[in-house]
């Protein structure tokens, strides 16, 4: 039992759900990849920053394009709620990534007006 609960444990280290304000904070800051797992057609609409747009709901396509990038670099990823960027970090994990960070909320919540006073 604590084999399982270490690897659990470990899983979640390297993938990260982040709240909106400290995914900004990161990508502005840091040397990062950011991967946006939405379709095309989505991607179009609007994106984040210098996003490239990988769709996982093209799994074979999905896997090569990951492939190429640097396993070692942070990728902050996001979709359109955080369903799939969930379904992407697992992907990534299992192709060897060490650091994937999730955007909490997706691209919904990115867009959203803020309603905290500062």
């Amino acid at each position: 039992m604590v084999l399982v609960s270490g690897s659990v444990f470990s899983q979640s280290e390297k993938h990260q759900v982040l709240d909106k304000a400290l995914f900004k904070s990161d990508i502005q800051q840091w040397d990062i990849q950011l991967i946006d797992v939405r379709t095309p057609e989505e991607f179009e609409a609007g994106k984040i920053g210098d996003a490239i747009n990988i769709n996982v709901l093209e799994p074979e396509t999905f896997i090569e394009e990951i492939n190429a990038l640097d396993k070692e670099k942070p990728v902050y990823i996001y979709c359109r709620s955080g369903k799939r960027s969930a379904k992407a970090a697992a992907l990534m994990l299992e192709a060897g990534f060490t650091k994937v960070y999730d955007l909490e909320g997706g691209y919904l919540n990115w867009t959203a007006e803020d309603t905290e006073e500062e």
